[in-house]
């Protein structure tokens, strides 16, 4: 989700690529309305707390505060614009990304958790590959098809959705997640790849300590002139102590091998 937030700030213009959002240590509260609650991150890094960086590290508290400055009717209403709350146009019914039970956000902790995948945000994975290509075709969400049609042009779901400028940016940087960020397990020797890890916390609460985890990892080939493009987008339930989205890893590496 940390891709998609960061493009629809750009987007909105509530950030900047330089924008240095300040480092705020392992946990972070926009202030003390929000009582005990921080949002906590697990990799603390070196320069500054940009775009770039928070998405190489895997900053929940970076995307936490762009969701802020997006703010809660902008950012639900951007949402919606890319295909959240509709249905995914696809041969075989599937469920809808959901923003939340109430399509909205009821409070800044929300709000915040959002950015980062966190709160009620539900994605379907077939979506998830759709706007990830995006990022690979100038902005253009693509319609997802089920069959493969060698006679068949693309055809568009969203067109336009993200400037070709924001794309191209998310692109570059989640090259750079594989070769210097959290992601460099998933190299492989001649193919440049792009990639996202995610963890999803499926717990009843904050205090929750039985809840399990969603380990989610999406990659891509980045050059425009390989031979073979592939994205694959893959969810594996439960790798809670098994090593969350790492565990996903090493099965999509093997593809683009």
């Amino acid at each position: 989700m940390k891709p998609i937030t960061g493009a629809l700030a750009l987007e909105t213009a509530a950030i900047s690529v330089t924008d240095d959002l300040k480092h705020s240590g392992s946990g972070w509260q926009k202030d003390a309305s929000w009582g005990d609650y921080r949002v906590t991150t697990t990799m603390e890094y070196d320069g500054p707390a940009n775009l770039e960086n928070a998405l190489k590290f895997s900053d929940n508290i970076f995307f936490a505060k762009a969701a802020l400055e997006i703010g809660s009717d902008r950012f639900a209403r951007e949402l919606v614009r890319i295909g959240f709350e509709e249905e995914i146009p696809f041969e075989f019914p599937l469920y809808s990304s959901l923003i939340s039970s109430t399509g909205g956000f009821e409070s800044e902790i929300q709000l915040a958790d959002s950015g980062y995948g966190q709160g009620q945000i539900l994605v379907n994975p077939v979506h998830m590959a759709s706007l990830y290509a995006s990022f690979l075709n100038r902005g253009d969400i693509l319609r997802p098809s089920l069959i493969l049609s060698e006679q068949a042009s693309p055809s568009y779901w969203k067109q336009g959705a993200f400037s070709p400028e924001t794309a191209q940016t998310i692109r570059d940087d989640l090259v750079k997640v594989v070769e210097s960020g959290s992601a460099t397990a998933a190299l492989v020797e001649g193919r440049s790849l792009g990639a996202k890890t995610g963890t999803a916390e499926i717990k009843q609460s904050v205090d929750d300590t039985s809840g399990t985890e969603l380990g989610w990892f999406v990659a891509f080939t980045a050059s425009d002139d390989d031979p073979d493009p592939l994205l694959v987008v893959s969810m594996v339930e439960d790798v809670k102590g098994r090593g969350g989205s790492s565990y996903v890893l090493a099965g999509v590496k093997t593809l683009f091998e």
